[in-house]
């Protein structure tokens, strides 16, 4: 079965939730929330990458993130991943207890970002985005695709490894929103399958994404898409992806065990 991760934004601009968690004791509660509601994987982010959305200097990312991790550290074995672009955010992340670095660049931000990974040793999940968050959603284009993100994700893959990470560490993401119109992110999940074909595990989010409200408006605001959430993630799962990355935690664990069962049943 897919594993759960569960999203914790620790910022005032998220286009879901932003400023719920950003104080310390509310996101303390929201991660033991998602631990409880049956999340495989906690992914915690003080960044927003919402389209438009600002940098944060890594200082004070890093004031966000490592007190929460150290938190949830004491009181859970639960796996940690934190949603950075930054290496010397996610270098203070796993000394704090966090496993997993979540780059939506994967590993592209800066160039020791590869290198940092490797002496890390954690896993690594490189994701897929045309642009950069600011921008991304301007004019996105592309030629074919499934493709283009298929040859970037590998490419990326190959980067890392040749870098010192080891190939077991890495996963991917195809980036559903990040510089993709409403076709290009169904396509992208009509063709699912060509992304686990890659050969690495894939981390899949669609959580909340803006194209569910494109094709249903009444699914405003971002919390009303749940339906089309679990209906675009179980797509995921038939295709095979690995995780999922969602807001709705134990919603989406039903769902899975539901579609699990009836897997098994055949």
């Amino acid at each position: 079965m897919a594993k759960v991760m569960g999203v914790v934004n620790l910022t005032p601009d998220s286009f879901s939730d932003g400023g719920r968690f950003l104080a310390p004791d509310a996101a303390l509660v929201q991660a033991r929330r998602l631990i409880a509601q049956g999340a495989d994987i906690l992914d915690l982010g003080a960044e927003s990458t919402r389209p438009g959305a600002a940098p944060v200097p890594a200082e004070d990312e890093i004031a966000r993130l490592v007190p929460l991790i150290a938190e949830i550290r004491a009181q859970s074995a639960v796996a940690i991943s934190v949603d950075t672009m930054k290496p010397a955010v996610a270098r203070a992340a796993v000394a704090a207890g966090a496993e997993i670095w979540n780059d939506v660049t994967a590993l592209g931000f800066s160039d020791d970002a590869p290198a940092v990974a490797a002496e890390l040793g954690c896993g690594v999940v490189l994701m897929h985005m045309q642009g950069e968050p600011r921008t991304m959603q301007a004019d996105p284009r592309y030629g074919d695709v499934v493709g283009e993100v298929a040859e970037f994700l590998s490419a990326r893959a190959e980067a890392a490894m040749a870098a010192g990470v080891a190939r077991e560490k890495i996963w991917l993401d195809p980036g559903v929103g990040f510089g993709k119109t409403l076709a290009h992110n169904l396509t992208l999940l009509a063709h699912m399958d060509a992304i686990v074909a890659l050969g690495f595990p894939v981390l899949l989010g669609v959580s909340r994404k803006r194209f569910i409200a494109a094709l249903d408006p009444v699914a405003e605001p971002a919390d009303a898409r749940l339906p089309g959430s679990l209906a675009a993630a179980l797509a995921g799962v038939q295709a095979g992806v690995a995780a999922l990355r969602v807001h709705d935690v134990a919603e989406t664990v039903q769902a899975l065990k539901v579609w699990d069962a009836i897997s098994r049943a055949r």
